[in-house]
């Protein structure tokens, strides 16, 4: 699955490939539905083990660090079990492609 990565982004590019399969890593074992709020903004929902919320905050901010376009708001919910966690990320219209590629591998790992 192809991901586009802007020329705003500052991230090493030897670098890319190893945040991109954290991201996949999360949405594989943690996201439970995705939101299509609308081109440009899209909220995730998590859910996993003690831990999680501090991960997704950390994981949150070091993309938000090389791709500052990107906004991330991250909140925590009640849960029954574990963290449920919500992402919400927005970005200009002129990085709606990027959300969508977000979102498109977020959608694949809710569904694996």
């Amino acid at each position: 699955m192809s991901f586009t990565v802007p020329d705003a982004c500052t991230l090493p590019t030897a670098e890319r490939p190893l945040r991109l399969a954290e991201f996949d890593e999360l949405f594989a074992t943690a996201v439970r539905e995705v939101d299509h709020v609308d081109a440009t903004h899209a909220r995730l929902h998590l859910n996993g083990p003690a831990g999680l919320t501090a991960r997704v905050r950390d994981l949150a901010a070091r993309e938000a660090e090389c791709c500052s376009f990107l906004t991330f708001t991250v909140t925590s919910q009640s849960a029954t079990a574990g963290e449920a966690v919500v992402i919400e990320i927005e970005v200009p219209a002129a990085y709606a492609e990027v959300l969508a590629s977000f979102a498109q591998r977020a959608d694949a790992g809710a569904k694996s």
